[in-house]
């Protein structure tokens, strides 16, 4: 009779192994600007812009969302250049722009989300 090692599932670490490998072959200006687009895409939809946008809407969340945006955009704008900057601070602008509409009381300028670290928008 022969023994033959028994058959084991992947699991987690197996997974890992693979998002290790497959996160090595991605540019990092790709991982940010993707990042970048989850971050305007999950503030938009606190902000009410998406469909059924109501029902969705949180100020509060989309304020952090837009901050950290405005963190990764703002840190990272000198690093991937300003090709790849530009339409990312363009999206951010549109969404500091569309929470200050969004307000019931308005932010003073300067004082909105992510605006110490891009300046005032009005």
């Amino acid at each position: 009779m022969s023994e033959s090692a028994p058959h084991i599932a992947p699991g987690p670490a197996d997974d890992v192994d693979v998002m290790t490998r497959d996160i090595a072959d991605v540019p990092a200006v790709e991982v940010i600007t993707t990042l970048s687009v989850h971050l305007m895409s999950a503030a938009a939809v606190k902000l009410g812009l998406a469909e059924d946008g109501e029902a969705h809407k949180d100020l509060d969340e989309a304020r952090k969302l837009i901050t950290a945006l405005a963190g990764l955009v703002t840190a990272a704008a000198p690093e991937v250049g300003s090709y790849h900057a530009a339409p990312l601070r363009d999206g951010l602008k549109t969404l500091q722009s569309a929470f200050r509409e969004a307000s019931t009381y308005p932010d003073a300028p300067g004082k909105g989300p992510g605006e110490k670290l891009t300046g005032p928008v009005h």
